[in-house]
Parts: C-alpha cells; sequence; structure tokens
C-alpha cells in the first residue's frame, strides 16, 4: 500500500535551514506527483510546493517562492522540502502527500497523506 514517511523536522531558529525528507513507497514513484503541506498550529493545512516526479515540473504557493525548494530522488523514491530563511510564521507539522497531477495542489487534492513532521522555528 502507499506509504509516505516525513523526516527532518525539529527546532531551528529564525534565519536558519531544514531539510525534510519524503520516503515513499507502495507505488510507481514516476508516474505520481508529491506534494508538501503544513499546518500551523490554530489554522488550517495549506500547501507549500508539489513535484511531478515523472517530468520535475514544479509548482509552488507564491508567499513561499524563492524561500522553499521542492526536489525528488527517483533512485531512492524521496522527495524534499529546502527550507531556508526560516521565519517562526513557518512554525507548524508539515506533511507530503501524492496524487496523480499537482493541479490545484493547493487546495489539499491529494490521495495519500503522511502523518507529518513537526518544524519548530524559534529563538
Amino acid at each position: 500500500q502507499v506509504q509516505l514517511v516525513e523526516s527532518g523536522g525539529g527546532l531551528v531558529q529564525p534565519g536558519g535551514s531544514l531539510r525534510l525528507s519524503c520516503a515513499a513507497s507502495g507505488f510507481t514513484f514516476d508516474d505520481y506527483v508529491i506534494g508538501w503541506f503544513r499546518q500551523a498550529p490554530g489554522k488550517e493545512r495549506e500547501g507549500v510546493a508539489c513535484i511531478n516526479n515523472g517530468d520535475g515540473m514544479r509548482d509552488y504557493v507564491d508567499s513561499l517562492k524563492g524561500r522553499f525548494t521542492i526536489s525528488s530522488d527517483n533512485a531512492n523514491t524521496a522527495v524534499y522540502l529546502q527550507m531556508n530563511s526560516l521565519k517562526p510564521e513557518d512554525t507548524g507539522v508539515y506533511y507530503c502527500a501524492q496524487s496523480r497531477s499537482c493541479f490545484g495542489f493547493e487546495y489539499l487534492t491529494m490521495d495519500y497523506w503522511g502523518k507529518g513532521t513537526l518544524v519548530t522555528v524559534s529563538s
């Protein structure tokens, strides 16, 4: 069955960086897209970025372009989220999710979800 396991979260100071990993299994990796999402305390879940594992096309929510970078390692069926210049408002649980298309990913139109990894940005 589809499994998505996030890792790499933790405590980081403002201005710092983190790289999150999403280990994927149970499906043909190249045929699907993986998105990253986050949910801040007391807020709704929101989209961050999405990557098509087949052609490498990427999509980002406008507000995070330039600070966050999504990438994939097809050989190891993993997707990463490099987060730079982190701010306290980036704090939250980060999830990866799988679907057939990145179209509309920001509306959480994904089929399978991981359990998330907590990122805390604080001094």
